[in-house]
């Protein structure tokens, strides 16, 4: 995953919530193009529980061609789909996540600039990204399927709950067993990874 403000990979500088209290917060649930209903449904409702704030699932929506890239190959820039998600945020929503089953990716940078080799990060693929704090995420399950279903639709829980926890201000944690730890792109890291905050974490979101 990551994050745009320092990039992150599972893909942050703490800023403090801007919000006072989740209780208020609604947050707008993107299905692009085929993401299920099942998907959709679980996401929505792992978000209200998890944060307690209101979810909407919207109407699915094609991705925007200009998002598409064939760099490497064919996928969908992430930070361009959480650029226009935040440009078109309904004035009733408070912040947006996309769900998309495409592969997405975004340049992997270093002190502002691509790392090298340019070749290897200028397309970067990964899980999610997620401005720390922001109003718009995406979550692709490009790389985190698995045969089983359960550990699939856990990993989409965990991938979703930790983009979600950078737009609400949280960083990546040092604890491997909190669900904001930085998975450094590796699902392994996601799989141990607990689908809960650590007590640090859990009193910063208050």
């Amino acid at each position: 995953m990551r994050s745009i403000a320092y990039f992150c990979i599972f893909s942050f500088l703490w800023v403090a919530c801007e919000k006072s209290s989740t209780n208020e917060i609604k947050v707008g649930i993107q299905p692009y193009a085929d993401f299920s209903k099942a998907k959709t449904d679980t996401v929505a409702k792992i978000i209200h529980t998890f944060y307690s704030v209101e979810t909407i699932i919207l109407p699915k929506k094609s991705h925007h061609i200009s998002t598409f890239t064939k760099v490497k190959s064919p996928r969908y820039r992430a930070d361009k789909i959480i650029k226009l998600q935040k440009v078109e945020l309904a004035d009733s929503l408070d912040y947006i996540i996309g769900l998309t089953e495409k592969d997405i990716s975004t340049s992997k940078k270093e002190n502002g600039k691509i790392k090298e080799p340019i070749h290897k990060y200028q397309d970067w693929g990964i899980m999610g990204l997620a401005y720390c704090p922001g109003e718009s995420c995406v979550v692709s399950t490009f790389r985190i399927q698995h045969k089983n279903k359960a550990v699939h639709f856990m990993r989409l829980k965990k991938v979703t709950v930790h983009e979600f926890g950078h737009n609400l201000g949280l960083p990546h944690c040092p604890d491997k067993k909190c669900v904001m730890t930085d998975a450094v792109e590796s699902v392994a890291t996601i799989d141990k990874a607990q689908l809960a905050l650590c007590k640090k974490c859990s009193n910063q979101i208050k």
